[in-house]
């Protein structure tokens, strides 16, 4: 079950990440090998471990793919949140991924409430989708067709741009993993609390590595501007998911993301071996 103060995704408008994956320094052991340092967070087995801890902050659980068939409304004014990685209704990518998931299959549980996904775009609103929408969102998630689009989607969104954009700042995987998670709270839109801005602000105090930095320095920077975006809003304000989890895995140099990994987030103890 999501963390009731856990926040959902906005709506996404990508850009186009180029630039090429700058060499980075290398750091002091125990964590720092010239073997690790080419592996990226899309490698599987950090994958793996990006979903975990994502699962953690968004549904205080490190079971992710229990997840595909949640659904509820957080009262956090983006209507139902939903699935593996927080779609919602009122933020444009639950309508993506139902557009997505009609295409492939169609005449699908979910196509009939495409017309009311539409219409509460931008919205808090559940008209057109109560009362039947979370149960034939529960049915969906039965479907391997429907988990599939909900992997594809979380990818094309959110997962592919923040790898891209860390490999292209010269970021390792904790990086790549901030990056991620930065995206999957407040989207990469225009708005200032984007993750665009978020590392924006952050690059106005110091540089990646692509740039000449150092990465722990740079890191600091981004965790920085990322607690500032979200205690700007009250559905954000808990900032466990940097402070006590992201911040402890910097302060141990650990940018490979390497098990053993303890952390916190809302106050609760987490563990991967």
């Amino acid at each position: 079950m999501r963390h009731l103060s856990a926040p959902a995704s906005r709506r996404t408008v990508l850009a186009l990440f180029g630039a090429a994956l700058a060499a980075t320094p290398p750091l002091n052991p125990p964590y720092a090998t010239a073997s690790v340092r080419a592996i990226g967070l899309d490698d599987p087995a950090k994958k793996e471990i990006a979903m975990r801890l994502v699962s953690s902050a968004e549904n205080s659980s490190l079971d992710w793919k229990a997840q595909y068939p949640y659904i509820e409304d957080i009262g956090d004014g983006r209507g139902y949140t939903a699935g593996i990685i927080g779609f919602c209704s009122g933020t444009g990518d639950m309508l993506d991924l139902v557009e997505l998931y009609t295409d492939r299959k169609p005449g699908n549980v979910l196509a009939r409430y495409l017309p009311a996904l539409r219409e509460v775009d931008g919205s808090d609103s559940h008209d057109g989708l109560d009362p039947g929408f979370p149960g034939d969102w529960r049915r969906a998630a039965r479907d391997a067709e429907f988990r599939r689009a909900q992997d594809d989607e979380r990818d094309r969104v959110y997962f592919g741009p923040a790898v891209r954009q860390g490999k292209a700042d010269g970021l390792r995987v904790l990086g790549q993993f901030a990056y991620y998670d930065a995206i999957v709270m407040h989207g990469d839109g225009g708005d200032p609390l984007s993750f665009r801005n978020i590392r924006e602000r952050a690059l106005r105090t110091a540089k990646p590595p692509a740039r000449g930095g150092d990465e722990v320095t740079y890191l600091d920077a981004f965790l920085d501007a990322r607690v500032w975006a979200m205690k700007q809003e009250e559905a954000h304000s808990d900032t466990s998911r940097v402070d006590t989890a992201q911040r402890v895995f910097l302060r141990r140099r650990n940018l490979d993301l390497n098990p053993p990994l303890d952390w916190k987030v809302y106050g609760d103890s987490y563990h991967i071996g």
